[in-house]
C-alpha cells in the first residue's frame, strides 16, 4: 500500500507564545475538528444516537441513578448495585454525553444531563464527600463491604472512593466546557476541596486503589487554574509504597520500571505521572514511564495493541505471555493504552507511540464494541470458539461507560501542534480548525483510510508564512507493524510512500518517524 500525501496549498502560521509549563506538544481539541469519513463519522453519531441512550437507559433500569436519588432523601431505600463504584458510570456517561453535545447539540439531552447533575447534587454531603454507598449507609445502617468504617481507609483495597472522585472530576471539566454551566463542576471542587484538606492538610496516606483522580485533578487545576488541585495529584502518586504489585504501589512510583498488575489502573497511573510530570517538570517520573512503555511493547503488547494478558487479575502477565483464547486484554485496557501513548506523544514527540495508538483504536479498543454501538466486550480475546460474544451490558459496566466517552473524542487525537509546527497523526477524513500561534490555518484531510493509503491535505493558512507540517510515517510501513520488536512481517518489505506539494516531490527530512515539510505556506491563487 503507498501513501501519497498531496498537500494543497492555501495559507500559513507563526510560532507559538510563551506559555506556561505544560506539555512542550499541544493537542488540537475535538472540537476543532469535524470528521467526514465512513469510518468513525458513522461510529461518533452512533455513539451519540445508540450507546449513550442504551447506557443511560441501564443506569435507570439497574438503580446507579436511583442510588443518587436515595443518597440525596429524594427516595427511600437501600444501595441497590453491586458495587460501590457504580457511581461512576453515571459520570461517564455524563462526560461522553457531554462531548457530544459539542457535535451535536441536543436540547433534550442536555436537559437530562441537568437532571442527573441536580440528584447528583442533592446526594453530596454537606462538606463535599460524595459517595452513595456511605451517604445511604446512614439510613440503612448497610455498609458496602468494600468500604471502611471510616472515609477512605479502604480506598488502597476495594472502596473507590477515590476512583468515584475521580471520574466525577473529569465528567464535570468535560460539562463545563461543553455547557459553560459550572453546576456539575461545583460539586467536583467542593468534592476535591474536601479530598485536599483530608490528605494534603490532615496527612492521610491512602493511596488510591483504582488511579484515575490523577488524572482528573489534573484537568480540575487546568479548568481551574487552581494549583492545589495538582498538588493533590501529586501527592496521591508520591504516597503510593507498601502495598501490592496489583494496584502498582509496591515501590514509589519513580522506582517502578515494569507493567504490573491490573492494567487499567496501571495506564491511568502512567497518564497521570505524564500529566503531573509535564506540568512540574517531574524527569523522575518521565524516566519511570518510559521505561514501563519499554517493557510493555517489548514484552506484553497483543498484536491488536491490547494489554492484560490474564483474567484473574485483569492485568500484566509475565513477560511474552501473550496466549490467544484466554487473553483478556479488557476494553478499558485499551482505553488507557490510548491515553499513556496520547501523553507520551505530547511529551516526546515521537510517532511511535501514536503507531502504538493508532493499532489500538482500530483493533484493541474499538472490538470493544459492535458496529451498531448496541453491544460490548469487556475482555477481547484474539481467538473464540463460539464461546465469546458481545453482551448488552454487564454487572460491572467500566467498559459500556468508557466506550461513551471515549468514542466522541477520538477526532481530538487526530492533530497537534508544536513550536511553528503542526502534527497530523491519524488519517481520517477532516476538517480541523488550528492555532498555529499567530496564525490560523484551516486543514481539510481527503482520505480512504483505512482502507486506502491515498491521503490528501488541503493547507488553508490565514496569512503566508514559514512553518512545518509534520506528517506521521507509520510503522507498518516499514518490517513490524509495530516498535519494540515484538513483531515483524513475515516477509519484511519496506513500502515506497512519496510526499508530493502541488503535485511536485516534496522536499523532506524524516524525523521521530515524521516527514517533516517545512515551506512558506500561502493561499492558493485560483
Amino acid at each position: 500500500m503507498r501513501i501519497i500525501v498531496g498537500l494543497t496549498i492555501m495559507l500559513s502560521a507563526l510560532s507559538l507564545g510563551a506559555v506556561a509549563q505544560d506539555y512542550p506538544i499541544k493537542p488540537v481539541a475535538f472540537t476543532s475538528v469535524k470528521v467526514t469519513d465512513d469510518f468513525w463519522a458513522p461510529r461518533i453519531m452512533r455513539n451519540y444516537k445508540v450507546t449513550i441512550p442504551i447506557a443511560l437507559e441501564q443506569c435507570y433500569k439497574t438503580g446507579r441513578v436511583d442510588n443518587f436519588l436515595i443518597a440525596g432523601k429524594l427516595k427511600k431505600g437501600k444501595f441497590l448495585t453491586e458495587y460501590p463504584f457504580d457511581d461512576t458510570d453515571i459520570y461517564k456517561i455524563l462526560e461522553g454525553a457531554s462531548y457530544s453535545l459539542q457535535t451535536y447539540p441536543d436540547k433534550q439531552l442536555e436537559a437530562q444531563l441537568d437532571t442527573l447533575i441536580y440528584y447528583i447534587t442533592k446526594a453530596q454531603e454537606p462538606d463535599g464527600y460524595l459517595y452513595t454507598p456511605r451517604t445511604i449507609a446512614k439510613d440503612s445502617g448497610r455498609l458496602h463491604p468494600w468500604a471502611g468504617k471510616e472515609r477512605w481507609e479502604k480506598d488502597p483495597d476495594l472502596s473507590h472512593e477515590l476512583y468515584n472522585c475521580g471520574h466525577l472530576y473529569e465528567a464535570a471539566v468535560a460539562h463545563y466546557q461543553a455547557t459553560g454551566k459550572r453546576s456539575l463542576l461545583d460539586v467536583a471542587t467542593k468534592n476535591a476541596d474536601l479530598v485536599y484538606k483530608d490528605f494534603v492538610v490532615g496527612g492521610l496516606k491512602y493511596f488510591p486503589g483504582h488511579q484515575i483522580i490523577e488524572m482528573g485533578l489534573v484537568k480540575l487545576y487546568r479548568a481551574t487554574n487552581n494549583k492545589k488541585y495538582l498538588d493533590l495529584a501529586k501527592y496521591f502518586l508520591d504516597i503510593r509504597k507498601g502495598g501490592s504489585e496489583y494496584s502498582q504501589s509496591q515501590v514509589p512510583v519513580t522506582e517502578q520500571t515494569k507493567a504490573v498488575g491490573h492494567a487499567v489502573r496501571a495506564t491511568y497511573m502512567y497518564s497521570g505521572m505524564a500529566d503531573v510530570a509535564a506540568l512540574t517538570g517531574d524527569k523522575a517520573y518521565i524516566h519511570a514511564i518510559d521505561t514501563i512503555w519499554h517493557d510493555v511493547v517489548d514484552h506484553k503488547l497483543y498484536l491488536t495493541g491490547g494489554i492484560g494478558a490474564e483474567g484473574g487479575h485483569e492485568g500484566f502477565g509475565p513477560d511474552y505471555s501473550l496466549p490467544n483464547m484466554s487473553a483478556y486484554n479488557e476494553t478499558c485496557a485499551s482505553i488507557g493504552n490510548i491515553y499513556w501513548n496520547y501523553r507520551l506523544f505530547l511529551l516526546h514527540g515521537n510517532s511511535k507511540y501514536y503507531d502504538v495508538l493508532e493499532q489500538v483504536l482500530y483493533n484493541g479498543m474499538i472490538s470493544g464494541v459492535s458496529a451498531k454501538g448496541d453491544r460490548f466486550f469487556y475482555p477481547n480475546p484474539l481467538e473464540s470458539m463460539g464461546q465469546h460474544g458481545r453482551s448488552e451490558w454487564f454487572g460491572c459496566a467500566c467498559c459500556p461507560s468508557n466506550v461513551c466517552r471515549f468514542i466522541p473524542s477520538v477526532p481530538g487525537y487526530m492533530y497537534a501542534t508544536g513550536d511553528n509546527r503542526i502534527y497530523v497523526n491519524l488519517y481520517i477524513q477532516s476538517n480541523a480548525d488550528i492555532d498555529l500561534g499567530k496564525n490560523k490555518v484551516k486543514l481539510a484531510q481527503h482520505t480512504e483510510y483505512p482502507w486506502s493509503g491515498a491521503i490528501n491535505f488541503d493547507v488553508e493558512p490565514a496569512k503566508a508564512g514559514n512553518f512545518e507540517i509534520a506528517v506521521r510515517v507509520p510503522a507498518w510501513l516499514g518490517d513490524a507493524p509495530l516498535p519494540g520488536g515484538l513483531y515483524n512481517y513475515a516477509t519484511p518489505e519496506k513500502k515506497p510512500y512519496t510526499i508530493n506539494v502541488n503535485g511536485k516531490k516534496a522536499d523532506f527530512k524524516v524525523e521521530n518517524g515524521y516527514a517533516i515539510i517545512k515551506r512558506n505556506w500561502k493561499k492558493e491563487i485560483k
